[in-house]
């Protein structure tokens, strides 16, 4: 699975933040909603959600006091039958089942026909569809049919369906905003040179192809292009993901989103909007997260199936009295709906909510932040995880690793001497972590940075120059073979002249993290392939792979291409989660089943990610895996909870026994249905903390 495609390397990630500018972006609903929400607004979409089922659940459950004061079965069971009864008072009664049935019915009502619409029945269409019924037979006996009303039975449902989302929106942090932060990394404005070569700055929405901008050091790229004056070093982990930044010359193409370095460059426009690197992996982040979204949750899978069990018992129930036993079709129609209205048991809409409210908040004490449910319980099925290299399974930092010195003359401390000397007085990652090496430093006279190349001074009347191997193959100067063996290392290499003669070389190396090492030990473990995806070259990434024991890498891999290597992976057969912490890493978290961010990588990854560690450590994906089997077989164990009461309940509803003159009193229906909803309230209580071994 090797790449060769780049030889760039990771990115050391920034958190960029300057632009106003924001993409306005659908997002999907929860369960049946969809609004437009622009990125300026301050409340996410799910806390709007929230705070919708909020306000539905108060005001359907104030207007279900008079319903259940006014059911005939309610006054009858508490023996206040004669007290509370008055003529007219189930006209009184339907009408506040008519406000709590569309008003709080509403949510439901309309996610059963987007449901339908996609062909994926499920918890919705399973409440729509008692409701409705409820509510129509209930209706029909108000006004002259022969029955009893379901209308207690219907407000009440509705309620405890409200309080389930309200409960389950509250504990997730919110719907993705990964393309509101990536339209935020673009610069708003941008140098436009004119043509009698003054600058005028202009929004960035205004520049058209062949339009030259003037991009100063320090500043952001603010369209993709080419240079056409000037040299500079630009850091590209937007693009890349490499953290050592780039030497970029008359000629070369650079990205918007990216950062100038140290020297003032004039770029001609190329791509402008939709064609841009950064509209395109908006784009796929947006594609991945749509189909993602698709998927079904345990809930509603079990909903699904209780939909066709109600149909067809339902159905069945209405055939049988009508024919078999030959009753008036009245009293076939009471069986038939009673049957309808109990095969969705209410303890269902809490089920699932309370396993995850209590999931999350225990995650979150741990350092796991669940931000989408349905990748979160497919997590216990993951076979693959693919890590990206750079300040996921390493520090994200430079570090010196190995000196040589060259010549006679020389020694490693004198070498590492002379370049943090000169290092000190530059910004470049390269040259702090030189710097940090050595607490040994002399004065610099003359230092001056040579662009995107390194720097040189003066120390001890010495020229010293620590520059790239590119300055080396610029200036044609040759190194012994001892220090092209030294290269070959897959680490980067800065060479140290001095009078302008090569005299040793300072690797330098990204450290791979203990814990690393460890949670890939612990993955194989549990039989989990492990992968690495990353922009540097082959030899960067054996030297990683190889320390840390992975099984396979992906190299040189541009971020565009992520996303290819995630669905690869994919169409392997295997539940494939993607841990990453940058920008470039965004379409790859999206496609993935499983999106894994780190918590001190950007915006971009952690919105995109469906899951968010809150701490900069790789065995936490081992505990994801814990988590999430331990709160899936939770899961199940409600369902069953919540639903078990229908084996008994459903036939004794149908009349199966009324030959023997039992028939499901409606009285015992209503107990074993709160029976049902206390029970699985308790159990989501139990819920533990798995401990990882």
């Amino acid at each position: 699975m090797h790449d060769k495609n780049n030889d760039k390397g990771e990115h050391d990630h920034k958190n960029n933040n300057s632009q106003d500018e924001v993409v306005e972006h659908k997002h999907k609903d929860h369960e049946g909603h969809e609004e437009n929400h622009d990125g300026k607004d301050h409340k996410s979409h799910h806390a709007h959600m929230a705070e919708d089922f909020k306000r539905r659940f108060w005001i359907s459950l104030v207007l279900t006091i008079p319903i259940i004061v006014l059911s005939p079965m309610i006054q009858g069971f508490v023996g206040l039958k004669d007290q509370l009864a008055f003529p007219g008072d189930s006209y009184v009664q339907f009408v506040f089942a008519s406000a709590v049935f569309f008003y709080g019915g509403f949510p439901f009502l309309k996610g059963l026909v987007k449901e339908l619409r996609e062909k994926q029945p499920g918890m919705m269409t399973l409440i729509a569809l008692a409701i409705m019924v409820a509510y129509v037979y209930s209706s029909a006996v108000v006004f002259g049919l022969a029955g009893r009303t379901f209308f207690w039975e219907l407000a009440t449902l509705i309620d405890v369906m409200l309080l389930g989302h309200w409960i389950e929106m509250r504990s997730v942090m919110g719907a993705s905003k990964a393309l509101d932060e990536l339209a935020k990394l673009m610069p708003s404005d941008a140098h436009k040179l004119e043509d009698d070569g003054s600058t005028k700055d202009v929004p960035v929405s205004e520049l058209e192809k062949g339009d030259k901008v003037v991009i100063k050091p320090g500043e952001k790229v603010p369209v993709d292009g080419k240079i056409t004056e000037g040299s500079t070093s630009i850091d590209e982990s937007l693009v890349t993901g490499e953290s050592e930044p780039v030497s970029k010359g008359e000629g070369d193409d650079v990205v918007g989103g990216s950062v100038n370095g140290d020297g003032s460059i004039t770029v001609e426009i190329e791509k402008t909007g939709k064609e841009s690197y950064l509209s395109q992996v908006m784009d796929m982040v947006e594609s991945a997260q749509a189909s993602k979204s698709k998927s079904q949750n345990l809930a509603d899978k079990a909903a699904m199936w209780l939909t066709f069990i109600a149909l067809g018992a339902g159905t069945i129930t209405l055939i049988l009295w009508l024919t078999v036993f030959g009753r008036e079709f009245v009293f076939a129609l009471g069986r038939m709906v009673t049957v309808m209205v109990i095969t969705c048991p209410h303890a269902l809409g809490l089920a699932i909510p309370l396993v995850i409210a209590v999931s999350t908040a225990l995650s979150a004490k741990n350092g796991l932040l669940i931000r989408n449910r349905v990748p979160f319980e497919s997590a216990r099925n993951i076979d693959a995880i693919v890590f990206d290299k750079t300040g996921t399974l390493t520090k994200g930092t430079f570090e010196v690793s190995e000196i040589l010195a060259i010549g006679d003359n020389t020694d490693k401390d004198e070498i590492l001497m002379y370049a943090a000397s000169v290092e000190a007085r530059s910004e470049h990652p390269i040259a702090k972590a030189i710097t940090e090496a050595s607490d040994d430093k002399k004065k610099v006279e003359s230092f001056e940075s040579i662009k995107g190349k390194g720097a040189t001074g003066k120390v001890d009347g010495k020229d010293v120059k620590v520059v790239s191997p590119g300055y080396l193959d610029e200036n044609k100067i040759d190194i012994s073979e001892e220090a092209t063996e030294f290269a070959k290392k897959g680490k980067t290499i800065a060479y140290v002249l001095i009078d302008d003669k090569v005299k040793g070389a300072i690797a330098l190396e990204d450290p791979v993290r203990e814990e690393s090492k460890e949670a890939i030990k612990k993955l194989k473990e549990r039989n989990i392939k492990t992968l690495m995806i990353t922009g540097d070259n082959e030899h960067v990434a054996k030297r990683v792979a190889d320390e840390i024991g992975l099984e396979d890498f992906f190299a040189g891999v541009l971020p565009d291409k992520k996303a290819e290597k995630i669905k690869e992976v994919q169409s392997e057969g295997y539940t494939t989660a993607m841990v990453g912490d940058g920008v470039n890493d965004a379409p790859a978290l999206a496609q993935a089943d499983v999106g894994i961010a780190i918590g001190a990588g950007t915006d971009v990854a952690m919105e995109t990610a469906d899951i968010v560690l809150v701490k900069n450590n790789p065995l936490d994906v081992v505990k994801i895996i814990a988590y999430s089997r331990a709160t899936y077989k939770k899961m199940v164990q409600n369902l069953i909870w919540a639903t078990g009461y229908n084996a008994v309940a459903i036939p004794l509803a149908a009349g199966a026994l009324y030959s023997f003159g039992i028939l499901l009193n409606p009285a015992v229906g209503a107990l074993l249905m709160s029976l049902s909803t206390v029970i699985v309230a308790i159990n989501a209580k139990f819920l533990k903390v798995p401990e990882i071994e």
